[in-house]
C-alpha cells in the first residue's frame, strides 16, 4: 500500500493559536492575525514558493496595521513551533516496517521544511517527497495530486492519503484515493488498520 502523509497537524504538531499567542496579545488582535494573516489567501502564496517572505510580512503588516517587527516574529516563531509528534512518528516506523511505500503531500513554505529537514532525521523513511513551495502548486488544487501521482507512479486505489484539513481529503478522494482525516496517532492507526494496512 502506498501512504501519504500530510506535514502540519500529522506529522509535525501545527497550533497557529499557540504561536500567535506567543507574539500578541489581546483576544481581538489575537484574532485579526488569525484571520489576516495565517488564515489569509497570502498564506497559502507563501507555501506555494510564490510570495517571499519579505513581501508576506509587509503585505501583512499593511493589512492588519500591527508592527512589522511583530508580524516577522510571528514569521520567525513558525518553524519553530513544528515538532514531530511521537505516536506519528513510531507510527510511520511501523508501516515502514511492514514494506509500504510512505510519501509525503505537504503545504508548506520553504523557511520551514528546510527547517524540518536540517533539524530531524526522520525523512529517509519516506519514499518521496512534493511540497508545494518547490513545485509551486498547493493543495486542495487537483494538479498537486496529479503530480504526486504521476511521478511515484502511484495507482490512486492502491493509495491512502492522511491529512487533517477536510478539503484536502475530498480532493484526494475524487483520484480514488482512499483518505484518512487525521486527529490523532491512536485514531490514525485504528482507521490504518480497519483499512487492512497494519
Amino acid at each position: 500500500m502506498n501512504i501519504i502523509f500530510d506535514l502540519g497537524g500529522v506529522v509535525v504538531t501545527w497550533d497557529p493559536d499557540a504561536i500567535i499567542a506567543k507574539v500578541f496579545e489581546g483576544t481581538e488582535v489575537r484574532a485579526k492575525v488569525r484571520s489576516e494573516v495565517i488564515g489569509h489567501a497570502d498564506w497559502l502564496e507563501y507555501d506555494r514558493g510564490t510570495l517571499s517572505r519579505g513581501d508576506a510580512v509587509a503585505r501583512a503588516a499593511l493589512r492588519t496595521g500591527l508592527q512589522e517587527s511583530a508580524i516577522e516574529e510571528l514569521f520567525r516563531q513558525v518553524p519553530l513551533s513544528l515538532v514531530p509528534i511521537p505516536g506519528t512518528v513510531d507510527l510511520i516506523n511501523r508501516l515502514k516496517q511492514r514494506g509500504h511505500r510512505l510519501f509525503v503531500l505537504s503545504n508548506i513554505h520553504p523557511v520551514s521544511i528546510e527547517h524540518l529537514e536540517t533539524s530531524y532525521g526522520i525523512w529517509d523513511l519516506f519514499e518521496g517527497m512534493v511540497i508545494s513551495c518547490r513545485i509551486h502548486l498547493v493543495k486542495p488544487e487537483p494538479a498537486i495530486y496529479t503530480r504526486l501521482l504521476r511521478d511515484y507512479a502511484l495507482d490512486g486505489a492502491e493509495t491512502v492519503f492522511i491529512d487533517d484539513t477536510e478539503v484536502n481529503l475530498e480532493a484526494a478522494a475524487r483520484f480514488g484515493i482512499r483518505t484518512i482525516r487525521f486527529e490523532n496517532p491512536e485514531q490514525c492507526e485504528m482507521r490504518l488498520r480497519a483499512l487492512g494496512c497494519i
